[in-house]
């Protein structure tokens, strides 16, 4: 009778000690979502051994994710989009060989990186903050690949073309801007009510609820309400770097300079982007031959999150990088 006493209790042990590290993580997630989100990131960093560092120049502090470290081939940076940050590359660079170079650093203003009221958050303005960043880690010893997607990659094209002898080859994925391409999505028929509406309206890539946030990642509600909270604090600063990135100055920045590039491009486009119309890379191509288009078939603008395993052999590929294997090249 005792030991069955015994054996009960420690079923009831055992049993309390599983179950309390389970029920924190449930209060956890019902209450601090946005924790558990930045949680998720550095488990993911740790375990893609991954190491965030930070570059001073001047008394502006960049922050940046890397792993590796310079050798003979080619070192890859990669720049994030609209805020975002430099983690939204974590799903790519899983399928990345390790022994490369990879540098993933925050944008101008976003996340660890230096916010300044009087920055100008121009395409073209931080173009000259990366040339700045690159400078200051010396990554420019020797030409490297660079990447870009949405906000990332129109910011890539433009450093392409105005740093040419700093790049060996570029990856634009669903770069943003306007490429005066024929057709038009249902982001750029918003983006005319906004201008109609004196910005007034609610601006689609800034989201305030689960709902808006919804609407571009169709996740459940409380990881949608975690990245509601984590943006909440940012949103003035994201309204201003819209108004910069899309207003006249950078509105048509890509194409003005397509055809200063020299260096080998790429661009990867989801064919179902409703941000920028996958039309845009053939104004592309057309303006720069030679230029691969990799086109992803049920794919949005968020190639990043949706095909992160094609993208970074799409990328190998292209940059003729070890562990690259055969894409689709149209």
């Amino acid at each position: 009778m005792a030991a069955d006493l015994d054996v009960v209790n420690l079923f009831i042990i055992a049993g309390g000690t599983l179950a309390i590290p389970i029920l924190a993580f449930i209060v956890s997630f019902l209450l601090w979502p946005s924790a558990l989100i930045k949680l998720y990131y550095w488990y993911w960093r740790r375990t893609l051994g991954l190491q965030v560092r930070y570059a001073d120049c001047g008394g502006y502090r960049f922050c940046y994710s890397c792993r590796g470290k310079p050798g003979m081939r080619p070192s890859i940076l990669m720049l994030h989009g609209f805020s975002a940050h430099k983690d939204s590359w974590l799903t790519v660079v899983k399928y990345l060989p390790r022994h490369l170079h990879i540098v993933c650093v925050d944008m101008p203003g976003h996340e660890g990186t230096t916010r300044t009221d009087t920055e100008d958050y121009s395409i073209q303005g931080q173009a000259r903050r990366i040339h700045q960043f690159v400078e200051t880690i010396g990554l420019n010893r020797k030409p490297f690949h660079l990447v870009g997607t949405s906000m990332g990659g129109n910011v890539a094209g433009v450093y392409a073309a105005c740093y040419p002898s700093e790049t060996c080859s570029i990856t634009l994925i669903c770069p943003d801007g306007q490429l005066l391409h024929p057709r038009e999505t249902k982001f750029d028929n918003h983006l005319q009510d906004l201008e109609h509406s004196n910005y007034t309206l609610n601006i689609p890539l800034i989201p305030t609820t689960p709902e808006e946030m919804e609407d571009m990642f169709r996740l459940c509600s409380h990881i949608l309400q975690g990245l509601v909270d984590v943006q909440q604090p940012h949103i003035t600063f994201y309204q201003e770097v819209f108004m910069e990135i899309f207003g006249e100055k950078s509105r048509y920045a890509l194409q003005e300079h397509l055809h200063l590039i020299t260096a080998p491009l790429q661009v990867i486009w989801g064919k179902q982007d409703q941000v920028v119309d996958v039309s845009g890379a053939t104004v592309i191509a057309e303006e720069l031959s030679g230029c691969r288009v990799d086109l992803l078939d049920n794919c949005g603008h968020s190639v990043v999150m949706e095909r992160p395993c094609q993208t970074a052999k799409l990328i190998l590929d292209s940059a003729q990088l070890p562990g690259a294997t055969s894409g689709k090249h149209q």
